[in-house]
């Protein structure tokens, strides 16, 4: 048994967000996949004078992992990596494609390093990048599960979403605009991450009903489960399981890492609708301009394949 792995940023937010809810060390471990040990000694040495903050755990990370290692990459790599970069590639999804199309290695946290140099030197790149500040999630809370009739828990669900060997397992929240006044409905499928997007000028079940169903209806033979949080705009759960004949879970209170593949995409999508944005002046091309960049991105856990490619499970080729 290995004892002992690098953890990623996503596993760095988990951690902080299992800590706020009081799951101890050896919780949070088994959790993760990893030994207690990795917990322990990941929360003693990338604490700052605040505790433990994932991103600036991230970045001592990064920092004592490239130490003094110099690195000797062409510069025509280098204005490679930058046009990726300003195409809103992550530095992952760059460390993969040099690799595949030019045999080139090149670690993501060198890219990352690259930069933060670039950026102490006066350059915006790190502007593409995107946002790792910490995301203020609503949880779900008694008073708004209570508010919810005939919820069926994750508990119920089939064993096999959690596995991710199929197309048609969905999560979905909301991402909240300016005042609380408008929001976006998000769904992505588990196995694929193919993402969709919705505007909703008002955030009522209703409303959120309807635009669950107007995007997943083109595809309503591949919709088998939709798993939510206990956010009271999921009180319409039952119209939306009938509609699309699928089975409708709620995760736990507390327990966004049942869900967390659709909390990173929330993430990614907040880089394009920032909190705080006036939700009113977004269009449907915006949207669409979105979901193209999420769906058409090689995604490192997808085997350097595309969600697009994956949900439809076809092949196409990169444009460099």
């Amino acid at each position: 048994m290995r004892y002992y792995t690098q953890l990623t940023e996503h596993q760095r937010y988990q951690i902080y967000a299992l800590m706020k809810a009081e799951h101890n060390q050896t919780e949070i471990a088994d959790i993760l996949g990893v030994h207690k040990s990795t917990i322990s000694r990941e929360i003693r040495r990338n604490r700052g004078g605040r505790g433990y903050r994932p991103k600036q755990a991230q970045r001592l990370a990064l920092e004592r992992r490239q130490a003094s290692h110099p690195l000797r990459i062409a510069d025509s790599t280098w204005r490679q990596v930058e046009r990726w970069l300003r195409d809103e590639w992550s530095p992952e999804q760059i460390s993969d494609a040099l690799r595949r199309r030019r045999g080139i290695s090149l670690s993501h946290e060198w890219i990352y390093h690259y930069v933060l140099q670039d950026k102490a030197s006066g350059g915006n790149l790190y502007r593409r990048l995107r946002c790792q500040r910490q995301r203020k999630k609503r949880y779900g809370s008694p008073r708004h599960q209570g508010q919810l009739k005939d919820i069926v828990s994750i508990d119920q669900r089939p064993a096999i979403v959690d596995r991710k060997v199929r197309i048609g397992d969905w999560e979905v929240d909301t991402v909240i605009g300016k005042a609380h006044r408008q929001a976006l409905v998000t769904l992505n499928e588990r196995k694929s991450m193919y993402t969709l997007i919705a505007h909703v000028k008002e955030r009522t079940a209703e409303a959120v009903a309807r635009a669950v169903v107007r995007l997943l209806s083109p595809f309503k033979t591949r919709v088998h489960t939709i798993t939510s949080d206990n956010g009271k705009e999921f009180a319409e759960h039952i119209t939306i399981a009938e509609k699309l004949k699928a089975g409708f879970y709620f995760a736990h209170p507390y327990a966004s890492w049942e869900r967390g593949q659709n909390e990173n995409i929330n993430g990614l999508i907040r880089q394009y609708f920032p909190k705080g944005m006036d939700f009113s002046t977004i269009t449907q091309k915006q949207l669409n301009r979105v979901m193209n960049k999420l769906n058409h991105r090689p995604r490192k856990t997808l085997g350097a394949r595309t969600p697009h490619e994956v949900f439809f499970n076809i092949n196409v080729a990169l444009q460099s």
